[in-house]
């Protein structure tokens, strides 16, 4: 078996719970890796293992070599830091970045890494920055290939997992390129680079652009690590989006600047009265007690707190993963900050490719709060796959579309069961050349004949419905009315619960496709009265020929 392995175990959007074999050790991912200064420990690393059970730590071999030389070779780097299991470095990238270079070849850093026997090793790599002009990402991009082309002529271990990171910054074509460049190379895990400056803005739009564009160039077979992930707050946002691995010094520094993380957002200290939160730290201190209390044991304390919520976040994450619901996860995640809204909403852009990577079902139905959740998947896929691969009935004439009831699959409702049969009674055979449909939300045209299909009845949704969703459906009863080829449509309108432009779709769909439209618009859809009128419409309806 190879030293280094990825095994896939659990999917959720683009999320995945695997394995990675390392030859320090197995991780499961998604996977924090906390980031270890190892001059300044507020958490010692073995407190990390033992204590928080932090599976892998990362620390930053530029800095190991400065301060401890030749004794991190020969104590190796797991007992120089007092680390049982997967250690990853990095090589200096961001002391490029804050300091525009390092006193250390690249081939130096492949080789004090591999000297060190570090498990996961990353490559001296160019970052790009931000506000970086493209000719100097462009460098960034050519000049990070080059040192990485370079490795394997370098390296002498086997047994090490290479990162290759994609550069490009807020350059997205170049992004791609550096992606498909890395691709070729036999890199056993890749990394975004680039992305710190980006989220100390709150520039969560332009992350998920670049997450995304790295992610559809690079192979799917190879964990994709994000540096500098920083706040829990992101954490969903980036495993939605395909990150298996994220590492973060925030805890600490947040700590040292008195500043309280939660999953939601950032605190000071000093405006807390009392903790939200039950981790060992804030169960058994109070607010104003750590406050008082000298700087480097407060910020000991806020340390450990803040990689309590860090870790506590990945472990909801990994739930939400396991039980198809990270969707639901990441929604919630962003009311916490308009400019995570933002990104979420974003997605639409990606849509198409969300769907197309996205596990067709899971374990669980689905919850559907509002607009935002039109962008996931699920409808998506539903949208496409209707006007694709499904096809009326045959001796389907005309199509009759009811509205949407609490109960699900609708065709087994009390009022669609009330509405068939009085229709069977009124029509008699002729019922056989209708073909009954609902529109819902969020999918749009639910055909009877899919009603139990997942997750058009493993679903619920929040009522009263949005405009915006009231739209879209309204847009997808439309599409469908204009794919399909029947001789009439005959809508029974629920005028209280979907104002708004369902008529209006279906009768320029019927239009454009010449066909008669009638409509039945009730605010009691299921009395006897509309019912009446709906059977009197269908009957009109079967004896006019298409065109009429």
């Amino acid at each position: 078996m190879p030293c280094v392995s990825f095994e896939l175990r659990e999917r959720d959007l683009l999320a995945r719970i695997g394995r990675l074999r390392t030859k320090g050790g197995t991780i499961e991912t998604p996977l924090l890796l906390p980031v270890i200064n190892p001059a300044v420990q507020p958490v010692s690393p073995r407190s990390m293992k033992e204590e928080f059970g932090c599976g892998a730590v990362i620390t930053n071999a530029y800095i190991v070599r400065r301060q401890f030389g030749d004794r991190a070779v020969q104590e190796g780097i797991h007992r120089l830091l007092g680390f049982q299991g997967p250690v990853m470095t990095d090589s200096g990238a961001y002391q490029i970045l804050r300091y525009g270079d390092v006193d250390i070849t690249p081939e130096e850093a492949v080789r004090y890494q591999e000297e060190i026997g570090t498990d996961i090793a990353t490559i001296l790599d160019v970052p790009t920055g931000w506000g970086a002009p493209e000719k100097r990402a462009r460098y960034t991009v050519e000049e990070t290939l080059r040192r990485a082309r370079g490795l394997f002529e370098v390296k002498t271990r086997e047994d090490i997992a290479w990162v290759g990171p994609v550069q490009g910054g807020p350059h997205l074509e170049l992004v791609a390129q550096s992606a498909r460049e890395m691709a070729k190379l036999p890199f056993q895990v890749h990394a975004l680079g680039s992305p710190t400056q980006v989220m100390e803005q709150y520039l969560f739009h332009v992350l998920a652009d670049m997450i995304l564009t790295a992610k559809r160039n690079l192979p799917p077979d190879r964990p994709l690590h994000l540096f500098g992930a920083g706040h829990p707050l992101t954490f969903s946002l980036a495993v939605a989006l395909g990150c298996d691995l994220f590492d973060s010094a925030a805890y600490a520094i947040y700590a040292r600047q008195g500043r309280y993380m939660t999953e939601h957002g950032t605190l000071r200290l000093s405006e807390l009265q009392y903790f939200p939160c039950p981790c060992p730290v804030c169960a058994a201190n109070e607010p104003r007690e750590v406050a008082a209390m000298p700087e480097a044991e407060r910020a000991g304390l806020l340390a450990r707190h803040n990689l309590h919520a860090c870790l506590s976040e990945t472990r909801r994450i990994k739930q939400a993963i396991a039980e198809g619901r990270l969707w639901e996860h990441l929604e919630a995640r962003a009311h916490g900050h308009p400019s995570l809204l933002r990104a979420l909403k974003g997605l639409e852009r990606h849509r198409d490719y969300l769907e197309e990577l996205s596990p067709v079902t899971k374990g669980s139905g689905l919850f559907f709060f509002g607009s935002l959740g039109l962008v996931r998947p699920e409808v998506v896929r539903h949208g496409k796959r209707l006007l694709e691969r499904f096809t009326p009935p045959v001796g389907a004439r005309v199509l009759l579309l009811l509205p949407q009831v609490e109960r699900k699959p609708f065709h087994r409702s009390r009022e669609h069961r009330r509405a068939l049969d009085h229709l069977r009674k009124r029509l008699g055979d002729g019922l056989r050349m209708v073909h009954v449909c609902t529109y819902a939300a969020p999918f749009g045209v639910v055909p009877v004949e899919l009603d139990e299909v997942y997750p058009l009845s493993q679903h619920e949704v929040a009522t009263p419905i949005d405009e915006e969703t009231r739209g879209y459906v309204a847009e997808q009863v439309g599409r469908y009315v204009g794919a399909m080829d029947y001789e009439a449509v005959v809508l029974l309108h629920d005028a209280e619960h979907w104002q708004g432009g369902l008529v209006e779709s279906c009768r320029m769909a019927c239009e454009g496709k010449g066909v008669p439209l009638l409509v039945v618009s009730e605010r009691s859809p299921w009395s006897g009265e509309a019912l009446s009128r709906l059977s009197a419409a269908l009957h009109v309806a079967l004896k006019r020929e298409k065109g009429s």
